[in-house]
């Protein structure tokens, strides 16, 4: 009767702990205190662990089983005494463990391995809870330590991700990260890198201590393709890394990927926590925090850090806490850094953000333009010109650098100063002018100097008045030279200083004589004539040891020189109005400065120049057609940098000007043969037919230039014609099948792995292109079977023979849905009854009838499953069934003939229930698919499939991450952080969606209630 009295009680405990309301602490002392009156607690120990059977079968996270759960680690851990002292231990230790704990621990670790996935995943939930309720120094058996360590290494590799997360969350406080060969860590750092389920990184990211080991891993997940992982991974290292234990180079990256990730979430986290936190770590000290950012090698990070800095705080806080400023509003220019001086300009540039409403706050910070203008003009002045000795000094170097990355802070500071007031402006313009007109002047701040003074002056007439007068003073300045002496002077000098000498000794004779006599009114006026002649001699002397000198002005060539007059145009050109165009001033400066500076010796010099003549030509369509040439030449022969510069400049004029430009030949010897006489009609008919072929011929030789350097060895070069190529498609200059297939097949091959803008260009590019416009899409429709045949004919030796053909096919069916494009409409011509995949349908069946047996069938018929096809009776699906039927007789391949017989019922409107399976289950190259199990509880089934695709040789490229979601067409189920995280294959779009009130009653079918269980357990066993 006791053994069914303590029956009944431990079946109520469990009853009442189903229930959240109730308070499990009564519960647990309620419970152990029948317990520790029990002689034999075998019966209890037997009895507790055949009741706690019952949730650990449930696999869904049902309250009342969570609870009960709960209440099950709670009570078993309740026996625990805490330790208070070591002697304490080593006394416990002798004595026995606690027997009720020890035997649920043993039971656990039997069941681990157990078939199914509910039972599996509940032990693992179990021994994490069980060692997380325990105190931090509790302390178990050693054996007993090693066999749930074990156990976990096992279950971390288990299919289902809610047992590897439980698994990982068990092995937390079993870690010993001093340890370099520690298994949990080793095992830790396996699931971050190659678990496939995001949840499971997460759990590990929690879990994991941060060591020497753990850290790199750990900076990694920040660049997780989940958004939530990454989120994470910058909590972690907020919450658990010191700012001291990152280097430079790790602090720049974080906060530069983090500053601009695409989650807002993740950007908040970085934002107001890991910032935040760094700024504790360092009292608060901004400039302290900067200056463990190195400012002068990353000014871009650190001003995105403090803007974020900024926005969490109100400017007049903000205005207060500027410290650094005296009196003047300004920093006294002997406390002048690197980190104050950015702080100063990203502030006020931060503040000029807000309009009005900071502009009482700019006047507290930022003194006059005047005056500023003075401070500017001080600070740039005391810069020191290094010799050829000095600047092997690092030291010196050094203290160079650094006083010009503070010039330039102060430059851009010119862009906050109020210049409406004329007194400021002018004197503002005065020391930018004079600052360019120094040869001093560091050649890092020309390029600043010339874009402030530019952007203070509104008038571009004013603009290029003042820039060319820079340039001539700067080009051409006032130089004293010596004067060549005519010999014919020379000898008129000399002759005329003897006679001075003769009658200087003739007067001194005289004057002696006059002394004799004692006739001193004769001998004093003898005396001045004497001082006469003796200026005038000396004055002759003097004249005939110094040559004369002149002021001229000289002309300079030397490259310094060259190079800050072309970037000073650079600049002016820069910030100019496309509709001002080529003005007598800019036309001199061209014929002088640019075309010149383009035959120079000196690289850098050249590249200016050609950047310059780029500029140029956006401005003057004629200036365009003229240099075209030119620049095409520059683009294939000379140096990497100076190639760009060309080719970036040909690509600029054909995105703003079109083709129109390379017809200008044509259309010159048009001209020229109306105004010519004595030709006969004959002759100018047959010229008028030769023009389009010209043109013709012209426009396919500078597009097979550009072509040809897709496939340079130089990756910017290919980068660059890439990016250009994709913007003249995307404005329309440009339509071609052929480059569409060119680019595709680049973007998928290997060697452009390490590529990231071109493949990132590309990325961004195919979407965009694709889903704006109907023609667009057919462009993608004719490359279609090119890019194919190129792939399946690639030989061996070719990066190409590599690529996955399924997934460049599964990219091409994305790309052209019509449900895809944006803003389709019946009004519009895009809109059309045959789609483009309806005509896709028809090339691919006529592709597949060609040869029926090759091994690109199975390619073939996988594309015509993923199709939007329309259902029903309609002219294009009569002729498409036709064409389906006649393919089914010629293909022999049981694979291909499933999946087109199942396109065939669902063309025809039958069996809509077939229509809801998962038509790409059939056909896959290669292995495509890891493995499916079906999961049962209470009658219902899950279908869960997770599908990787590869694209080349990379693991988690874009296309394979582009196409996967778009091409499956099926809806994903986000689950919760602890839940399975698979996608779950819901049907596709055909199907009817149940009402809101089926779902609701489903919901109530699926509540779990233990009880019923329990009480229909124990009438069997009765």
């Amino acid at each position: 009767m006791v053994a069914e009295n303590k029956v009944l009680e431990i079946k109520e405990a469990f009853e009442k702990a189903q229930k959240t309301h109730n308070n499990k602490a009564k519960l647990i002392s309620a419970l152990k205190q029948r317990y520790i009156k029990l002689e034999d607690k075998t019966i209890f120990h037997e009895e507790f662990v055949y009741y706690l059977k019952f949730p650990m079968i449930v696999y869904k996270r049902e309250p009342a089983v969570e609870s009960v759960i709960d209440f099950a680690a709670k009570f078993a851990t309740s026996f625990e005494e805490p330790v208070e002292n070591e002697e304490a231990t080593e006394e416990d230790e002798e004595e026995e463990e606690d027997p009720f704990l020890n035997y649920l621990f043993h039971f656990l670790l039997k069941s681990h391995n157990a078939n199914s996935h509910a039972v599996r995943f509940r032990v693992c939930q179990l021994i994490n809870k069980l060692l997380g309720s325990m105190s931090e120094n509790a302390q178990i058996d050693d054996d007993l330590f090693d066999q749930i360590h074990e156990a976990m290494l096992v279950r971390v590799k288990d299919k289902f991700p809610n047992v590897r997360i439980q698994a990982v969350l068990a092995m937390a406080r079993l870690q010993d990260p001093q340890d370099g060969d520690c298994p949990t860590v080793n095992a830790y750092l396996l699931l971050l890198e190659n678990d496939s389920n995001p949840e499971v990184r997460r759990a590990v990211l929690s879990c994991i201590a941060p060591s020497a080991m753990t850290l790199p891993k750990i900076l990694g997940r920040t660049r997780d393709v989940n958004e939530n992982v990454r989120k994470l991974a910058y909590q972690v290292l907020a919450e658990k890394v010191h700012i001291r234990a990152l280097s430079i180079a790790q602090r720049v990256q974080l906060l530069q990927q983090g500053l601009n990730d695409r989650s807002g979430a993740v950007k908040e986290v970085v934002q107001k926590k890991l910032l935040q936190a760094w700024l504790r770590l360092l009292e608060g000290n901004v400039l302290d925090l900067l200056h463990r950012l190195d400012v002068e090698n990353c000014p871009e990070v650190a001003m995105a850090a403090l803007n974020a800095t900024f926005a969490l705080s109100p400017l007049n806080e903000l205005a207060q806490n500027c410290s650094n400023i005296d009196n003047r509003k300004l920093i006294p220019l002997d406390n002048l850094s690197c980190e104050n001086s950015l702080y100063w300009r990203a502030l006020c540039e931060y503040v000029k953000s807000k309009g009005d409403e900071g502009e009482e706050v700019l006047e507290q910070i930022l003194p006059e333009a005047a005056i500023y203008a003075e401070y500017l003009y001080g600070y740039l002045k005391s810069i020191p010109v290094m010799t050829e000795e000095q600047k092997a000094d690092f030291a010196q170097v050094e203290n160079v650098m650094t006083k010009e990355f503070i010039s330039q802070q102060l430059i851009l500071l010119v862009g906050c100063l109020d210049t409406a007031e004329e007194g400021g402006r002018k004197r503002v313009l005065a020391v930018l002018q004079e600052m360019l007109v120094l040869p001093n002047t560091p050649a890092s701040l020309v390029s600043l100097l010339i874009e402030k003074l530019v952007t203070v002056l509104r008038d571009d007439d004013k603009r290029i008045q003042m820039v060319a007068e820079i340039i001539s003073e700067v080009r051409e300045p006032i130089v004293s030279v010596t004067d060549p002496i005519d010999e014919n002077v020379s000898r008129k000098r000399q002759i005329k200083l003897a006679e001075v000498k003769v009658k200087l000794i003739e007067t001194k004779q005289m004057l002696e004589d006059c002394i004799a006599v004692q006739d001193f009114g004769q001998a004093s006026e003898l005396k001045d004539k004497i001082t006469e002649f003796e200026s005038l001699k000396n004055q002759l002397m003097k004249e005939a040891e110094e040559p004369e000198m002149k002021e001229v002005r000289m002309e300079k060539n030397d490259p310094d020189t060259l190079l800050k007059c072309l970037t000073m145009c650079s600049e002016l050109l820069k910030q100019m109005s496309t509709d001002k165009g080529i003005g007598p001033t800019m036309n001199g400066i061209m014929e002088s400065l640019i075309l010149p500076g383009i035959a120079n010796a000196h690289p850098s010099v050249r590249n200016m120049a050609v950047e310059c003549l780029g500029l140029c030509t956006l401005q003057n369509k004629e200036l365009a057609k003229r240099h075209l040439v030119l620049l095409l030449q520059i683009a294939q022969l000379d140096d990497t940098k100076i190639r760009i510069s060309a080719l970036k400049a040909v690509l600029d004029q054909l995105l703003l000007n079109g083709m129109e430009i390379i017809k200008s030949k044509s259309q010159n010897l048009q001209s020229d043969s109306d105004t010519g006489r004595g030709e006969s009609d004959t002759q100018q008919d047959g010229q008028e037919a030769k023009e389009p072929e010209e043109e013709e011929n012209t426009v396919n030789n500078i597009l097979s230039l550009l072509l040809g350097f897709l496939d340079s060895e130089i990756p910017e070069l290919r980068t660059e014609t890439v990016e250009g190529l994709a913007k003249l498609m995307f404005s329309g200059r440009l339509v071609s099948a052929k480059l569409l297939s060119r680019l595709i097949l680049l973007w998928y091959n290997p060697v452009t792995e390490d590529d990231t803008r071109l493949r990132h260009c590309l990325g961004v590019f195919f979407p965009l292109f694709a889903y704006a416009s109907r023609s667009n899409q057919e462009c993608f429709e004719e490359s279609f079977l090119p890019t194919m045949h190129t792939l399946f004919n690639a030989p061996g030796s070719s990066p190409l023979a590599e690529v996955d053909v399924a997934n460049v096919a599964e990219l091409f069916m994305d790309l052209t849905r019509p449900s895809g494009l944006i803003n389709q409409s019946k009004k519009t011509d895009d809109y059309k009854e045959l789609t483009v995949h309806d005509s896709l349908a028809i090339r691919i069946c006529n592709e597949i009838l060609n040869d029926p047996a090759a091994p690109d069938v199975r390619i073939y018929a996988r594309c015509l499953s993923t199709l939007e096809l329309a259902t029903g009776e309609s002219v294009c699906n009569k002729d498409l069934l036709v064409l389906l039927d006649e393919v089914c007789t010629e293909v022999k391949d049981k694979v291909c003939l499933r999946a087109l017989e199942k396109l065939i019922s669902q063309l025809k409107g039958e069996s809509k229930d077939n229509g809801t399976k998962d038509v790409n289950t059939t056909i896959n190259q290669g292995p495509a698919e890891n493995g499916e199990e079906n999961v049962e509880n209470d009658d219902d089934q899950l279908k869960s499939t997770k599908k990787r695709t590869k694209r080349g040789q990379k693991s988690a490229s874009t296309a394979t991450r582009t196409t996967r979601s778009r091409t499956t067409r099926r809806k994903t189920v986000e689950v919760s952080d602890e839940s399975d995280g698979e996608i779950i294959e819901a049907v596709p779009e055909t199907v009817t969606r149940s009402t809101r009130r089926a779902k609701a009653a489903a919901m109530e079918k699926t509540k779990m209630n233990l009880t019923d269980l329990i009480s229909r357990e124990a009438d069997q066993s009765s």
